[in-house]
This record gives C-alpha cells, sequence and structure tokens, in this order.
C-alpha cells in the first residue's frame, strides 16, 4: 500500500492507496509526528509527500528510516513534460495536481483550479505538456485582506449562501465583493481557456471546491484528493523508472 501526503499552508491531506483506489483519506486541521505515525500503520511501504513549506526535519528522519520514501522536488521524474520556466519555483502541489489532470483526462486539455488559501490555476494539454498558470488570493484571504488592511472594516467569513449583487450593509458588501468577485473571476478564466483550447475539461480541488461547486455557472469536475493522486502516479512512475 501507499501512502500520500500533501502539506498545504492551512491543512494536510493524506491518503492510503491500495493501487489506484483510495482505500483511506482523511483532512487534518493540525499534523504532528504523532499524527504522521498514526497514518503510516502497518501495511504500507512507500510513502511520498509534497509540501509548499518546510516541514520538520524528523518527519523525513522517521519516513526515511521506515519507508520507501519519496520527497516531491522538481527533480523527482513525472510522467508529464514541465514547461514552466522556472520548475524550482513551482509548487509542488500544483505539479502533482497536473499530473493527476493528465491520468483522469489522457487525451484533453485540462484547467484545474485549486481553491484553497490560494486559489491556482494550471494547465496541461492534450499530449502531456504542463504549460503553467496563474495564483490569486483564497476566499478566505480576501476577507482576511479587507480585515488587516483597513481601518474599520470587519473580518467576515464566507457563507453558503450568494449575497446580492448590492450590499445594503457593509457586511453584506463584502461578502458581494469577495465572494461574487471570485465567482466572476473563474467563469472568466474558465472562458478564456475555453476560447483558446478546444475540448477544455475543468478539474476543481481544494477546500472550497464544494461551495464552488454550489455556485459556479460553469460545467466542472469536483474531485477533492486531485492532489493526493496526482503524487500516487507519480509514486507509481518512479518505481517504473527505477526498474528500467
Amino acid at each position: 500500500m501507499n501512502l500520500t501526503i500533501d502539506i498545504g499552508n492551512s491543512r494536510v491531506k493524506t491518503a492510503v492507496f491500495k493501487g489506484t483506489v483510495i482505500s483511506e483519506a482523511k483532512v487534518h486541521e493540525a499534523f504532528d509526528l504523532r499524527k504522521l505515525k498514526a497514518v503510516t500503520h502497518k501495511g504500507i511501504r512507500n510513502v511520498i509527500a509534497c509540501t509548499v513549506k518546510d516541514y520538520p526535519a524528523e518527519w523525513k528522519t522517521y519516513l526515511k528510516k521506515n519507508f520507501n520514501f519519496i520527497e516531491l522536488t522538481d527533480k523527482t521524474p513525472v510522467p508529464i513534460k514541465n514547461k514552466y520556466a522556472t520548475p524550482h519555483t513551482l509548487g509542488k502541489d500544483r505539479l502533482a495536481s497536473a499530473v493527476a489532470a493528465h491520468s483522469i483526462f489522457p487525451n484533453k486539455n485540462v484547467l484545474t483550479i485549486n481553491a484553497g488559501t490560494c486559489i491556482t490555476y494550471d494547465f496541461i494539454d492534450s499530449k502531456g505538456v504542463y504549460h503553467g498558470g496563474s495564483i490569486s488570493p483564497g476566499i478566505e484571504m480576501r476577507f482576511k485582506a479587507l480585515h488587516t488592511f483597513t481601518g474599520r472594516l470587519p473580518l467576515v467569513e464566507v457563507e453558503e449562501k450568494i449575497s446580492a449583487l448590492v450590499g445594503k450593509t457593509t457586511k453584506q458588501s463584502i461578502l458581494s465583493g469577495v465572494q461574487q468577485g471570485i465567482l466572476k473571476e473563474i467563469e472568466g478564466i474558465i472562458q478564456e481557456y475555453k476560447k483558446s483550447f478546444n475540448n477544455l475539461q475543468i478539474l476543481v480541488t481544494g477546500g472550497s471546491s464544494a461551495w464552488l461547486k454550489k455556485h459556479l455557472a460553469a460545467k466542472i469536475n469536483m474531485e477533492p484528493f486531485l492532489t493526493l493522486k496526482g503524487l500516487n502516479v507519480i509514486l507509481a512512475f518512479s518505481h517504473t523508472q527505477q526498474k528500467q
């Protein structure tokens, strides 16, 4: 069995795979060595991890000592062609998501949208070439920025219901600006990609993906564990490369 670990800015996601099938997946609000040991239970032989930040050396020591461990870097072999101009600066979660997208839709153009702390857009074409994308603030970051960088605007939290376009109070105005703004941004970017690329598939993942699924007008495919699935594909590919 394989264990994949996606260490994000706000949460840690883990999944245990039997082949290509997830048998256990968890989202951790807090994650330490004790929790790491808990998810690496008996039967797991291979572990791969990606992170958007540094993680403790003791985690690496534990994983290297007890498992066949791969830390995803820009040097790790992957089953797609990476045309990003600065691969060493590319978020490894973005790379793993692109790999997963190509494995799900191998002969189609795919735009992945990861709606987490940031909203990342990544494009991989029908030939398996990753081109890059864009990054913008996530929904919670936008609320916090309005509160932090102004004198009197309150801190507002996301609501399931979309606020009216014309806010009648300051809270409603913030909700309208942030939530309506994100939806129009995403829908606009999707339309721009569709103008340039035929037969485009949209894959949405991340903490805000369920909220987006409810409110986006565009047809999308929701894949909550996209990055974890990409990590598992990379792990299998690495083993194939080692045997050659």
